[in-house]
């Protein structure tokens, strides 16, 4: 029997984030996916270096890149719309749980707890934290890059998602705040000094 599993991964290249506002540089949601992943697996290694932890950032990772694949069915809907009111939010992850079984049952029947394992299965809480750090944090770079670019579309956004990172109250992401997030402000030639 036919998988469609992966050729409906793929499609999120085609899932526009940001859709509400206008962007200097569009971005879909495999890129942030890639982005997600990449920021997950930098704040466990922070945690794991800097500041002597024991986060399983192979795992961590691993959920990462799959945070956000039922959007293939759902589409990127806007958090100010996603968050309206209870209601809507709760039949949004009523939605996003119905797309996870899809997907999972698209996988072969031999892969398929593989898969069920990490698109429906919750992340242990300690590991959904730097994943959801991540993905703020990757909201917080699209915000400053655009602001960078000119686009002042996404002021409010920014302020937004700093309040949302302060509250996170993770050293992790201090320490990325100070040492990595700065250069994503500058220019070409200033990081290429």
């Amino acid at each position: 029997m036919e998988s469609h599993l992966l050729a409906n991964l793929y499609r999120l290249r085609y899932i526009e984030r940001w859709s509400l506002m206008r962007n200097v540089m569009k971005e879909n949601v495999a890129e942030h996916s890639f982005h997600v992943s990449v920021l997950t697996h930098c704040l466990c290694s922070i945690a794991n270096v800097v500041f002597n932890k024991e986060v399983n950032t192979e795992r961590a990772v691993t959920l990462s890149l799959f945070h956000d694949v039922t959007e293939v069915f759902t589409g990127d809907i806007p958090t100010p719309v996603k968050h309206h009111n209870r209601d809507i939010l709760k039949n949004f992850r009523d939605i996003e749980e119905l797309a996870a079984e899809k997907l999972t049952s698209q996988a072969p029947e031999e892969l398929r707890e593989v898969y069920r394992d990490v698109i429906q299965k919750q992340a242990e809480e300690e590991l959904s934290r730097y994943i959801k750090a991540a993905d703020l944090l990757d909201a917080y770079l699209k915000c400053a890059t655009e602001l960078s670019a000119g686009n002042r579309e996404f002021v409010v956004a920014k302020k937004q998602i700093e309040e949302k990172i302060n509250s996170l109250n993770m050293p992790e992401v201090e320490y990325f705040l100070t040492h990595l997030a700065p250069s994503f402000e500058k220019t070409l030639d200033e990081i290429s000094e």
